[in-house]
């Protein structure tokens, strides 16, 4: 269909369509920047799925209920911007797009969930918002069977482009969906045939539609210009079993003389190009300004999910004091009471039992504690279930016949796992967790570099965390992973020690309301280091006195995980030697830069000889052994200069000099 059979068929759709148009082209204008081409080829999609699909309440764009709407193309922000403003969120004014791309607006480069309510999530990375849309249909699946439909029963849906089809990502998480028959998720593909390079046959040949249906998925097919053909696929789309998936046929940068070009990907900012545009859609408004009627119409479409809103509150209100009070506590991110205690147990218990177990052992006794009195988590793994130690008894499995299960199979998704969990995360009300080998974070690692740029509290079990694992060898050794994962900002790394530890680092995860964890586990038994029960959460602090020196303090030895161990015998053999050595055990990096620096110098005073020991590559322990007043000269270094090797653990250990013997070694050398 063309302009103008459009413009005459259609005369009130192509206004507010135009709209969206309009304020793309001068908002991209007026910042010199952005992506004009798929808000102008996907208005007309976005106007009929607002006009006549979603439910939402511009004036409370984050009740729980509501339809979700996820862009995944996020370069073309645009499209998101516009339909916030035209619907009247108040966090968008015509100044917030006339602020488009500046500092300090709402209206960032792509969508940032973190800078206003009515933003979903952050969408950027091509194909991350198709798959944290997976997480967010799977949530929904998950508390409508908890809560009922009365309380939560609501769509999901996408609009992906080429990029996000063509990210490995998304096979994971298509083929996810698919399996759980996700049937309030529908997927929107602005199916334009461009890429930034020029047309897609320059690289892809893939039948999309083919390959969504060999995934379990309901495919369909409209004329993404069309109001009525948009409007019978999305209604055909919403009475599917499954996950729908609909091909919307559309022009990139419609209208202008850059349609149809890898041109129309970007901006668009030539003046007469702009001009010439809004003459084709029979646009006299000035830049930035919608005509009266235009925007009534739009804040009317707007305002009709009021009373869904209305309707939903009155349903929670009669909801006992108990079960309202449940909801609510879940959908804060607030941990409930009762995990103090259940944490408080398990410490207990394991002082006066001394158990030597592997941390990923000890982080599945945790678990245990505290499933049961946290309904809200919900686990997984990517089919490595037994050696992460992510199932508990209790939880029973997230399938299409049991909604109500808490354990995921996620297969052999990393990637997949952690955009889902993202988008769990997001929905609200579910704690996610869920484990791979460490050595996979870099599978994961887009997802987690979302999950702390959206501040979204997931907590990933990364097992396997040394070469510790021993005979698999340096593939599955991970080495640099810890100094990457603690270079992200707004990340929590926790490396415990031993039961009590692991204790205290999933009450902090469980208790984050804005931040994302990695508990780093080992394959092999640890003894345990804490000897003396206390309710104070020591791993909060990041690093604490272990152990101290007898005598005079010459050696300060600070640890992680397995190598708290081997800390532990090296000051022994110190100590015998009339060598005072203090212990510090760091089990989060992140939390003792938090402390106060009076603190940090307590534990980390100047004078003595400072040695680390990790089982990895010395990057990011510099801080603690020469940035906090250590001496040039007198620190060291115990751990990994390259990859591992297959063999024992312990032979392991013993060729890569990560020892007590060696650790003595260099305390000696350094002392001179």
């Amino acid at each position: 269909m063309d302009i103008q059979s459009l413009r005459e068929q259609h005369p009130d759709h192509w206004k507010k369509a135009c709209a969206i148009r309009a304020l793309t082209l001068d908002a991209v204008a007026a910042a010199n920047s952005g992506h004009s081409g798929m808000p102008m080829g996907m208005a007309d999609v976005a106007t009929v799925l607002y006009e006549k699909h979603m439910v939402f309440d511009a004036r409370s764009p984050d009740w729980p209920n509501r339809d979700r709407f996820v862009l995944s193309a996020g370069h073309g922000s645009m499209l998101v911007y516009a339909l916030l403003h035209l619907t009247g969120d108040p966090e968008f004014p015509i100044e917030q797009i006339r602020n488009f791309r500046q500092w300090g607006s709402k209206t960032a480069g792509h969508p940032e969930n973190f800078l206003a309510k009515g933003i979903e999530t952050t969408t950027g990375p091509l194909g991350q918002g198709l798959a944290m849309s997976v997480g967010l249909a799977m949530a929904e699946e998950s508390l409508r069977a908890r809560w009922g439909a009365k309380i939560i029963d609501h769509y999901t849906y996408c609009i992906a482009g080429d990029g996000c089809l063509m990210e490995g990502v998304s096979q994971e998480a298509i083929g996810l969906a698919g399996r759980h028959e996700l049937s309030h998720l529908i997927v929107m593909w602005d199916n334009n045939g461009i890429t930034i390079d020029g047309k897609v046959s320059l690289s892809d040949r893939t039948d999309q539609k083919a390959r969504f249906a060999a995934a379990g998925w309901d495919v369909f097919e409209c004329d993404g210009h069309d109001p009525a053909d948009i409007d019978r696929a999305l209604t055909a789309a919403k009475a599917s079993k499954g996950p729908a998936f609909i091909a919307c046929t559309t022009h990139i940068a419609l209208g202008s003389s850059a349609q149809d070009t890898s041109k129309g990907h970007g901006a668009l900012t030539d003046a007469k190009l702009i001009a010439d545009t809004k003459a084709a859609y029979g646009w006299t408004s000035a830049a930035f300004e919608i005509p009266a009627d235009v925007k009534k119409a739009w804040e009317a479409i707007g305002a009709r999910g009021a009373e869904a809103r209305k309707a939903w509150d009155e349903r929670l209100a009669a909801l006992s004091d108990g079960k309202r009070a449940l909801f609510q506590q879940q959908f804060s991110c607030e941990p409930p009471k009762k995990l103090a205690s259940a944490i408080r147990a398990v410490k207990k218990d394991a002082v006066e039992k001394m158990p030597k177990v592997a941390t990923r052992r000890a982080s599945e006794m945790v678990l245990e504690a505290v499933n049961p009195v946290m309904p809200e988590t919900i686990g997984g793994s990517a089919d490595l279930t037994g050696s992460n130690n992510t199932k508990t008894a209790d939880l029973g499995v997230f399938d299409p016949i049991n909604r109500k299960g808490r354990y995921v199979y996620y297969g052999i998704r990393e990637h997949g796992m952690a955009a889902a969990m993202n988008g769990m995360a997001l929905h609200g009300g579910l704690r996610p967790y869920g484990g791979t080998f460490m050595c996979f974070a870099d599978y994961c690692r887009p997802a987690i570099r979302l999950s702390a740029l959206m501040h979204m509290p997931v907590v990933y079990v990364f097992t396997h965390d040394s070469i510790g694992l021993g005979e698999d060898g340096p593939t599955h050794q991970p080495v640099e992973h810890l100094a990457m994962l603690r270079a992200t900002p707004n990340m929590m790394v926790f490396r415990p020690a031993d039961l009590v530890e692991t204790a205290e680092a999933w009450e902090i995860a469980l208790g984050a309301k804005a931040t994302p964890s990695v508990l780093a586990l080992s394959r092999q038994n640890l003894p345990a280091v804490r000897k003396n029960h206390t309710n104070k959460n020591l791993v909060a602090q990041g690093g604490y006195v272990l152990e101290e020196a007898t005598g005079k303090r010459q050696v300060i030895l600070i640890a992680s995980g397995s190598e708290v161990e081997v800390a532990l015998k090296a000051r022994e053999a110190l100590e015998a030697d009339g060598i005072g050595t203090r212990v510090v055990s760091m089990p989060c990096m992140e939390l003792f830069a938090q402390q106060d620096e009076a603190y940090r110098r307590k534990v980390l005073p100047a004078g003595a000889v400072r040695i680390a020991i990790e089982a990895g590559v010395r990057m990011g322990w510099d801080r603690w052994l020469l940035g906090e007043r250590g001496r040039e000269g007198k620190d060291g270094f115990v751990g990994m200069t390259g990859f591992g090797a297959s063999a024992p653990a312990e032979r392991l250990f013993q060729e890569f000099g990560i020892t007590a013997e060696a650790t003595v070694a260099k305390a000696k050398a350094l002392l001179g």
